[in-house]
């Protein structure tokens, strides 16, 4: 039998979502997706944030970002949704309560 290593050890060095942090994030894309608003997403983990990227054609800038800087858990909150044009949409303790602020954008009119 072929050994497969040592086990997999997150980088100490980089921020990470957690299974239940990404769960949260994943359900929220799923919604998007169905609803026919986003197609892509990709996630980036660095020495001081873990930020997936979401968007509507993966040629495109994201639409948002859902970031969670660590290092701002005492002031601000860890997590924030940020849109297009880098303005914070909702800063917070909370990744679900933060992750609310995106339910806006699938309400639409029905005419």
């Amino acid at each position: 039998m072929m050994n497969a290593g040592p086990p997999f050890h997150a980088d100490p060095d980089r921020v990470v979502f957690d299974r239940t942090e990404l769960s949260l994030i994943l359900s929220v894309y799923g919604r998007f997706v169905a609803a026919g608003e986003w197609r892509d997403y990709a996630m980036s983990f660095l020495r001081d944030a873990a930020i997936f990227s979401v968007f509507r054609r993966a040629t495109e800038h994201p639409l948002y970002r859902i970031e969670k800087r660590p290092r701002l858990r005492a002031a601000q909150g860890a997590y924030a949704v940020i849109g297009m044009d880098g303005r914070i949409l909702k800063r917070g303790h909370d990744l679900r309560q933060v992750l609310r602020v995106l339910d806006k954008a699938l309400i639409r009119p029905v005419d």
